[in-house]
């Protein structure tokens, strides 16, 4: 059996599942009062989306019974893009990016989301790692490296996640002499119980807008430069019924 398929070796302990679930009531009430008293521009457009805003294909040797696919999912995927012109940056885009990858927490909001590495080396990245993600909630996000490449890196949800999809994050060099920092999800609710409170009750939801406007932020900071014109937030919602064959199953 490959190393790929052998179970994890980081579970989630009752202590730990116990502090993410204590964390539910403080990090709604963090998250709530950051959106509310945040003064940096949100520019947000919802849109139809088709055929076009569907995922990359994950590499087959990135996929194993663990993985938990598009298709898996229920209901609408939505496609969302949060980006962030970053100037006065003392990285380069590559810098910037794998900074990101070699320690998530350092952009990600820790009231709403801890990065915990359960496979792979410490400080390091590749196809393959795996990651529980601790969030508020009765769920972890268990996720996947499936894409590495010099300036972005990309996970794939696994069994047990709130969703069914993939995460990308990535920088460029706009030309200009600034950054872009952006992330980039496709994602559908993974279960009815997920479907309810992300599509019905926009719960998951709007946690996570805040936690990913949130992350382009802090990448924006320890950068070492500062945000210029706000964030740019695009949602795209695909019909479920697009997103049968997307993994090509």
């Amino acid at each position: 059996m490959s190393a790929l398929r052998r179970a994890s070796s980081g579970g989630v302990t009752l202590r730990r599942r116990a502090g993410t679930l204590l964390r539910l009531p403080a990090g709604i009430l963090l998250v709530s009062w950051q959106y509310f008293w945040r003064i940096t521009a949100l520019h947000r457009s919802e849109t139809r989306g088709d055929e076009g805003d569907l995922p990359p294909p994950i590499p087959p040797d990135a996929v194993d019974e663990r993985s938990k696919l598009l298709s898996d999912g229920v209901g609408p995927m939505f496609h969302r893009r949060f980006r962030v012109r970053i100037v006065g940056a003392r990285m380069s885009a590559g810098e910037l990016a794998a900074t990101v990858a070699a320690n998530p927490n350092r952009a990600a909001p820790w009231t709403v989301a801890v990065f915990v590495k359960t496979r792979g080396e410490r400080g390091k990245l590749r196809v393959g790692d795996e990651y529980r993600v601790q969030m508020p909630g009765p769920w972890d996000g268990p996720v996947r490296v499936v894409h590495s490449g010099p300036a972005s890196f990309r996970l794939g949800t696994l069994r047990g996640h709130l969703e069914a999809g993939q995460i990308q994050f990535s920088a460029r060099a706009t030309g200009d002499g600034a950054l872009e920092f952006q992330v980039e999800a496709w994602s559908r609710a993974g279960d009815r119980m997920a479907a309810l409170l992300y599509s019905r009750l926009r719960v998951a939801k709007e946690i996570q807008f805040n936690m990913w406007v949130h992350f382009c932020l802090n990448a924006a900071a320890f950068s070492g430069g500062r945000p210029s014109g706000g964030v740019v937030i695009e949602t795209r919602g695909v019909p479920a019924g697009l997103c049968r064959d997307a993994d090509g199953r």
